[in-house]
């Protein structure tokens, strides 16, 4: 059984190429992330790192997964920062490693964002995916609930425009 910790900023950086490699594996293995392949390792480490200061400040949250020593999955909370929007977060980088998919971590992972999202005070969230991917029946089989679908909304790993499913789901009144 995997065990799931929130990062501290200085944890981030400390673990940024293992995240790395995560990412890269995602991207790799045709995850859109907002990466295009090739990505190298480098790249991907410098994008964990320069999320440190976010993390510092409370503006993102970021979750690690560790089965057997090595870091499987991930996950990261955005809070909203705008007055307005203090009722809110979005889900971003929900990253499971391709071999540890399909024993439920990626469901685990949205629970505990969701969980400290509640906690927060967060009554609203959001998450965008690719539509038709496995991430997109993850999120319907949890309860989220499909906004719409817009196409052509980013480009895949190799480029190519796929359209985005909008999710919400509401955490109580």
């Amino acid at each position: 059984m995997p065990t799931i910790r929130r990062l501290s900023a200085a944890e981030l950086l400390a673990c940024a190429k293992e995240l790395a490699d995560l990412l890269v594996d995602a991207v790799e293995s045709g995850s859109s992330l907002g990466f295009l392949s090739p990505f190298g390792h480098d790249a991907a480490a410098s994008w964990w790192e320069e999320l440190a200061p976010a993390v510092a400040e409370g503006r993102l949250l970021i979750w690690a997964a560790r089965s057997g020593g090595r870091l499987t999955g991930t996950v990261t909370l955005a809070p909203e920062g705008k007055p307005n929007g203090r009722h809110r977060a979005q889900i971003a980088k929900l990253i499971v490693h391709r071999q540890a998919r399909g024993q439920g971590l990626g469901r685990e992972l949205l629970a505990v964002a969701e969980q400290a999202a509640a906690e927060a005070g967060a009554k609203l969230l959001l998450l965008d995916t690719e539509a038709g991917s496995p991430a997109e029946r993850l999120y319907r089989s949890a309860g989220w609930t499909e906004m719409a679908v817009v196409p052509d909304y980013a480009a895949d790993p190799a480029g190519v425009l796929q359209p985005c499913t909008f999710f919400y789901k509401s955490l109580g009144k």
